[in-house]
């Protein structure tokens, strides 16, 4: 990935995060999850406007929208689900405008959870600031780790406390498709060196051949918008490969999550016929 010097989040943070409260706007309950702090943070990146955005169209973006969603709800169950069996450390690799330690604080705190969150240096600056702004703060078990993903970033979670000695939850949601494969090789063989009963959670983006017929201009779209922004996509993955490079990095077992499987999780009881693409999908991985 290109490390960006400038201060703020980058383009693609912000419309997540609008994205997860634009769920909030445009679909009925129940809401798969409930994220108005990503839209506070976003603040002025994200404009007064920020519905009027083509990005923020309500029916063109719903498949994506939902995919957003259900990546963000499934992760953080995997967290606080591994957090009950008694893991207490939960990485979250280019973090952006992640609101997990916002949102889940009591259940975090609870259960004794310290979240680091990885990000380049001037993205963790600006979202420091703009916790301390809106009075979230940071509290001591949050951790905002500012990192070069091209560089020694593992010896600056570990500078930051992190322990590789014990379990953990790693997160890496949106992030392989900026990355090389031989930087999602190095990042995977890094992860399954952890300690035992640790899980590595990521998303992957399908071959745009893969995806719905329906949804491919969507995926054409936002390929042109990463390239316009500086962060091209480089990587796309079946399932089955995705699945092998994590097998080679020393992982113990893997699970492809589908997009149907998501649906099932957390869409079935929905009327509106609101379900996630397969475009984007889940690897869970564990040590």
């Amino acid at each position: 990935m290109t490390v960006s010097v400038h201060e703020g989040p980058d383009h693609t943070a912000v419309r997540v995060a609008l994205w997860r409260a634009l769920h909030l706007r445009a679909d009925p309950p129940p809401y798969v999850i409930e994220d108005e702090a990503g839209l506070r943070l976003a603040g002025p990146e994200a404009g007064d406007d920020w519905r009027a955005r083509p990005d923020m169209d309500a029916g063109a973006t719903r498949r994506t929208r939902a995919s957003i969603v259900a990546r963000a709800r499934f992760v953080e169950d995997l967290a606080l689900t591994a957090a009950g069996r008694g893991v207490d450390q939960y990485v979250v690799l280019g973090a952006g405008l992640d609101t997990f330690a916002q949102r889940r604080a009591s259940d975090a705190v609870a259960a004794g959870l310290w979240v680091f969150e990885a990000d380049r240096a001037g993205a963790v600056a600006w979202k420091r600031r703009r916790l301390t702004e809106l009075g979230y703060g940071v509290p001591r078990w949050l951790r905002l780790v500012p990192v070069d993903f091209e560089g020694d970033w593992w010896g600056q979670l570990v500078d930051a406390g992190f322990d590789p000695g014990r379990p953990a939850v790693v997160a890496s949601a949106g992030v392989t498709m900026y990355l090389s494969e031989d930087a999602v090789a190095a990042t995977f063989r890094r992860i399954a060196g952890l300690a035992p009963g640790s899980t590595l959670v990521t998303t992957f983006l399908r071959p745009i051949e893969d995806v719905e017929p329906d949804q491919r201009e969507q995926l054409r779209v936002a390929q042109r918008g990463a390239r316009a922004s500086g962060t091209p996509f480089l990587s796309f993955y079946t399932p089955e490969r995705i699945a092998a490079l994590a097998g080679e990095a020393g992982f113990r077992e893997t699970r492809h999550v589908t997009a149907e499987e998501l649906a099932e999780r957390y869409f079935a009881d929905r009327t509106d016929a609101l379900r996630p693409s397969r475009g984007e999908e889940l690897l869970v991985a564990t040590t």
